[in-house]
């Protein structure tokens, strides 16, 4: 009996392995993956910038960069990974601040050629943060409004 539960332990742990394993792999090949369309946007709010760069790649997936630039505080580098869902974007913007790295929730709401950076309530579960269920994502009273522009390569 105790092999037979060691085993099954053993079985999990190499299942849970594979899974994660299988879920970085793909994290990785959409990052190098070719995009169908790169453009490049930015939205100006008082003395606040953010610039945000888009690369469509195949079956709805999206990868980028964007650049926080807030008065009197750190600038936040960082990488977009999401999809797109009818009109909106859901993606994670990862970014390091010193020694920690933070990964949140983002929502843009693409309404003609403008795109609307969304307010909504975040939630933290185990380290993880993501929009809280039932509760609706705002793209009416927001501050941040993001306009074409021409992409620039980082230096």
């Amino acid at each position: 009996m105790k092999n037979l539960s060691l085993f099954g332990l053993l079985l999990v742990c190499v299942g849970l392995g594979s899974c994660n394993k299988n879920q970085k792999e793909a994290g990785t090949q959409a990052l190098n993956e070719k995009p169908i369309e790169v453009k490049c946007y930015k939205a100006i709010y008082e003395k606040d910038t953010i610039n945000l760069k888009i690369n469509t790649l195949k079956n709805n997936k999206v990868s980028g960069d964007m650049v926080m630039k807030f008065a009197d505080m750190p600038v936040k580098d960082g990488k977009i990974a999401g999809e797109m869902r009818g009109d909106t974007l859901f993606a994670d913007y990862t970014f390091a601040l010193g020694a920690n790295t933070f990964k949140n929730p983002i929502a843009i709401l693409k309404r003609g050629e403008e795109l609307i950076l969304g307010n909504g309530q975040i939630e933290t579960y185990l380290g993880a943060s993501y929009f809280a269920k039932g509760k609706p994502i705002d793209f009416d009273n927001v501050k941040f409004k993001f306009t074409t522009v021409d992409c620039v390569e980082k230096k």
